[in-house]
């Protein structure tokens, strides 16, 4: 079995905002340092050192081309690893990094480039169970009551409905998917116009069922500022030697 793993870092990040982009001397979240190290680097780390990876491509702008590929090619070893032009929308990227996929790849998994706390197990779960049904993400159930509203032209809203959170889960990456599943359903979605946020709302559209693996709120997406402050605390509990 033959795995490969994208991860799309076209992104501009305009959610982190200017402040903390100028703090870390970029606007774009998965640039930014944790402990030194872009986040991009953090989660290829994570893809790098499972043994049931064969194969990482990364999607950046083409502005970043180079740089990125000097500095994967020093950090990681044992895999083969790959830089690919990304597009303007992650499905460009995501798209982009499919089309150099060797025809024999067997499963695929695409994984956001700043969740840099995706554990090994969850990893190899996904995997697993995407080898068995041919399609699964990583999800958790959410903690809080989740209200359906109507969205009104101010910052107020009405609700409509309360969902039910035994029926809920909130998507997270890796999202894995058989080589050629995904690429019907990217094929699909190009011919139709349609645009998904995320890889399994494409395949969702061929009336593929997909399975949701267990993950952990740990898996976060750094999204805003607030995020790197637990990220750096995610780090060093991570890093931290462990007692005997």
């Amino acid at each position: 079995m033959k795995v490969a793993v994208i991860l799309p870092a076209a992104g501009l990040g305009t959610r982190m905002g200017r402040t903390s982009a100028e703090k870390a001397g970029t606007s774009r979240k998965q640039f930014m340092l944790l402990d030194g190290a872009p986040i991009l680097l953090h989660s290829v780390r994570k893809f790098a050192a499972s043994a049931r990876v064969d194969e990482i491509v990364v999607a950046v702008r083409r502005e970043d081309l180079d740089w990125v590929a000097e500095l994967l090619q020093r950090e990681v070893r044992g895999k083969r690893v790959r830089v690919v032009e990304g597009g303007n929308s992650r499905q460009q990227s995501v798209e982009n990094a499919l089309a150099v996929l060797d025809p024999d790849t067997t499963l695929v998994a695409v994984h956001d480039a700043v969740r840099p706390f995706i554990d090994p197990d969850t990893i190899d779960n996904v995997i697993d169970e995407a080898a068995e049904t041919g399609a699964a993400i990583v999800g958790i159930v959410p903690v809080d009551t989740v209200k359906q509203v109507a969205r009104a032209q101010t910052n107020k809203a009405k609700i409509r409905a309360t969902l039910p959170r035994e029926k809920l889960v909130l998507a997270q990456t890796p999202q894995v998917f058989r080589y050629d599943l995904l690429v019907r359903a990217f094929a699909a979605a190009q011919s139709d116009g349609f645009t998904g946020t995320d890889e399994s709302s494409l395949v969702e559209r061929l009336e593929v069922e997909v399975s949701v693996v267990l993950g952990s709120d740990r898996n976060i997406k750094i999204t805003k500022p607030s995020d790197m402050d637990l990220a750096r605390l995610f780090l060093e509990e991570e890093t931290a030697p462990r007692e005997l």
